[in-house]
């Protein structure tokens, strides 16, 4: 079965889980210095903020949690049978966990990670995606963080 993922980014940690343990009725399931992930089956989504690499707030990227890679691969020709290009990401480390991705954009430039996740990690990760691979509005680097120079 599918999730739902959103992805946040935030100025305040701390303000951000009261407010959304409060919306959701409960605490999240991952909470670290810089993140925090509820794991929701009603509404069926994982979400998600972070305090990190300097991004705007707001919504940083949207995306479908699978899990098992055939989803995934179905997911990623759907997208590439949208005319939209797609950027696989194979091992990635990011959020606390690894795992394979695909990411692509809609017509307006919101990003869409499409992952399988297959096991945790001990840091948020240093993986990081390209935007301007997938999305022509901007340079910007979805995911962990930025691409560096």
């Amino acid at each position: 079965m599918k999730r739902l993922h959103v992805h946040i980014s935030v100025e305040s940690l701390n303000d951000s889980i009261g407010f959304y343990s409060t919306l959701f009725g409960v605490d999240p399931d991952v909470q670290e210095s810089d993140y925090a992930k509820w794991m929701l089956d009603d509404p069926r989504v994982n979400f998600a903020i972070s305090e990190r690499c300097g991004r705007t707030p707001g919504i940083d990227h949207l995306g479908i949690q699978v899990e098992a890679d055939a989803e995934l691969e179905e997911i990623s020709g759907r997208l590439s049978r949208a005319n939209r290009p797609v950027v696989e990401q194979k091992g990635a480390k990011c959020c606390y966990a690894e795992g394979d991705k695909a990411w692509a954009s809609d017509p307006q430039g919101v990003a869409w990670e499409t992952f399988h996740t297959v096991g945790g990690i001990a840091v948020y990760g240093g993986d990081s995606v390209d935007r301007s691979a997938f999305t022509p509005s901007d340079g910007d680097s979805a995911g962990c963080c930025p691409k560096t120079a």
